[in-house]
């Protein structure tokens, strides 16, 4: 089962990749989605607004 994602260390992980390590956002995104063992940003917040729907985790746990 995963744990909720930490939304404060993605937002600072894609905040520096952006801004010291010169990717796009897009880029910075997936890099601290993937760090939290999400495959993508896009999988990241499906996984998250699921989650908040139902109060726990989504049906599917593949990422």
């Amino acid at each position: 089962m995963m744990v909720p994602p930490n939304i404060e260390e993605f937002e600072e992980r894609a905040a520096i990749a952006q801004y010291d390590g010169g990717l796009s956002r897009a880029e910075a995104e997936d890099l601290a989605a993937q760090d939290q063992g999400f495959i993508s940003a896009a999988y990241y917040w499906k996984w998250l607004a699921d989650y908040l729907v139902t109060m726990g985790p989504p049906s599917s746990e593949k990422p």
